[in-house]
């Protein structure tokens, strides 16, 4: 078996961290691969490491003295080193660092700093081979990643290794210059490792025993996923939920590799294991609540409506050539409601309504703001009488009215709209009828 294994600045801020870090990947033989972040914070008012280079470097670029800020970071990798009791310096590399911040080398170069450096002291902790993420994750003349060149340049790297460190969060074109991603980059990083060494499991380990069921400011202590399918975390993420970067899951969910979020603080829980598809019956009827708020609706009456062919067309042509995007849209015979990002429409919504009557004539146009929009998500949901029922009786209970309810073709989700006000109130009264009433 072969594991891919990934840790967050929050498991590697400190030399302490370090030393679980090190025991987790002892204690199983099979981790061969790890993507190790920048260090995060060691406590709540510190500053992670990253956000230090970015300062440091954007007083080089004013052509100020940088000496005590670059000596700040230095000594917080001396910490670990020295915690580690490591015979193992990095005088070299920040010598490097100090030259080519003086000839502005690039911002995304110096963030990717914490990753490199970091990832050489991993290396040298755990006695494993050290990959330049710069040498075998390539983006294109124009920045753009490129998957093919980075999945054959890392296949040939790692073929012949039976370990190795390969920092996460950057790369480089091939006349290397350093280029960063966007967002999730160690993430991403590590998925791509993964399915270059076609990983049975890639471990991504950080501070939480996996995902939640709820959001944990909503919900007091939520229950965690024990196991969840990519379809199912496409829904959560698109409705709010803190989760995986897509960019991070595409690379190994096309290769069928499953990830298992794990808590370096807790090695003990099993965590959430995110799987393409699974016969596992989900413990509860629903497999996670998540929500989002700021959204307006945009309600169109026009009688006979449903018999005038093109309506729906125009009205969504409307928004489309006023460059807003819908996110859903529940009709009736003669009534269609557009529920759209309150932001994005507020700067609009005059020409959008005239627009809209010269287009198809309606007979009335009412909006409404401060709306949100909550989602019930669970592959059980298909298996299970009487769950839109018990979301309705769950919202009734809690005294909330229902501004909007769409379920999915696949069964997989309910979104239901209510007010802003309403809105924690909503997601707390669907997990304590979905979860707190089967335990």
């Amino acid at each position: 078996m072969k594991k891919v294994v990934k840790f967050g600045g929050s498991s590697l801020a400190s030399a302490e961290q370090f030393e679980k870090v090190g025991d987790i990947i002892h204690e199983d033989e099979n981790r061969r691969y790890v993507v190790p972040s920048a260090p995060g914070k060691r406590f709540s008012s510190d500053v992670k490491v990253t956000d230090m280079l970015y300062a440091c470097y954007e007083t080089a670029e004013k052509g100020e003295s940088f000496a005590e800020q670059l000596a700040d970071i230095r000594a917080r990798y001396q910490e670990i080193i020295d915690g580690l009791d490591l015979n193992f310096s990095l005088d070299n590399d920040f010598e490097m660092i100090e030259e080519n911040f003086r000839i502005k080398a690039g911002s995304d170069y110096a963030a990717s700093r914490g990753e490199f450096l970091n990832g050489k002291i991993m290396a040298a902790y755990l006695g494993f081979e050290f990959v330049d993420a710069a040498e075998v994750v390539r983006f294109d003349d124009n920045g753009a990643f490129d998957d093919k060149e980075t999945d054959r340049l890392l296949r040939e790297k790692l073929e012949s290794m039976h370990t190795a460190v390969i920092p996460g969060f950057y790369g480089a074109k091939s006349d290397g210059t350093v280029v960063t991603f966007s967002r999730g980059g160690s993430d991403i990083t590590g998925s791509l490792v993964a399915l270059a060494v076609h990983a049975d499991l890639y471990e991504n380990w950080t501070d939480v025993s996996g995902f939640l069921i709820a959001d944990p400011r909503i919900v007091k202590n939520p229950k965690s996923i024990e196991t969840i399918t990519y379809k199912e975390l496409r829904e959560l993420s698109y409705m709010g939920a803190s989760v995986l970067h897509e960019d991070a899951i595409f690379p190994v969910r096309k290769a069928g590799i499953p990830i298992n979020i794990r808590n370096t603080n807790a090695p003990e829980d099993k965590g959430t294991l995110i799987v393409e598809s699974t016969c596992r019956q989900p413990k509860y009827t629903i497999t996670g609540i998540a929500g989002t708020d700021g959204f307006a609706a945009i309600t169109i009456e026009k009688a006979m409506m449903n018999s005038e062919i093109g309506f729906c067309r125009k009205v969504l042509q409307v928004f489309e050539d006023n460059g807003v995007s819908i996110e859903h849209m529940p009709s009736g015979i003669d009534t269609m409601t557009i529920f759209v990002n309150k932001s994005a429409f507020e700067e609009k919504e005059q020409k959008i309504i005239a627009d809209i009557h010269r287009a198809v004539q309606p007979d009335h146009i009412e909006l409404e703001s401060e709306l949100a929009l909550v989602a019930v998500v669970g592959r059980g949901m298909k298996s299970t009488r009487g769950t839109a029922g018990r979301i309705f009786s769950a919202l009734a209970h809690a005294h909330i009215n229902v501004k909007m309810i769409d379920q999915g073709s696949s069964e997989l989700n309910i979104i239901v709209g209510v007010k802003h006000d309403d809105f924690k109130n909503a997601i707390r009264a669907l997990y304590e009828i979905f979860v707190l009433t089967q335990i």
